[in-house]
């Protein structure tokens, strides 16, 4: 579920389209759309594990990824555009991943 982590629940969930979470890579904030009750628990992730995103709320996790593989995940709705492009970072990762990999099996 969580690449080995474990999972808590929240004292208070975050549900709503103006959570602020920052990017830990870039220091960038994006406004956020969450509707969750659980957080991954950055205390129990593995060696190979990095939290990438964190709440300004409360500080809980909003984002994972696998050190040296394009694996990665967010505890938000970027297609949600609350922000309205803050998050759209994401997909054009994804899609350049694709097309990197398609390149290989070419």
């Amino acid at each position: 579920l969580s690449l080995g982590a474990k999972t808590i629940k929240m004292n208070h969930g975050h549900h709503g389209a103006n959570h602020p979470v920052k990017d830990l890579s870039t220091g960038k904030v994006e406004i956020t759309a969450m509707n969750h009750g659980f957080a991954v628990d950055t205390q129990s992730l593995p060696d190979d594990v990095e939290e990438t995103h964190v709440s300004l709320f409360d500080g809980s996790n909003c984002g994972i990824k696998l050190v040296g593989r394009p694996v990665y995940s967010v505890q938000h709705h970027p297609e949600a555009s609350p922000g309205p492009m803050d998050s759209f970072y994401l997909f054009e990762r994804f899609a350049a991943d694709i097309e990197s990999k398609k390149s290989l099996n070419a």
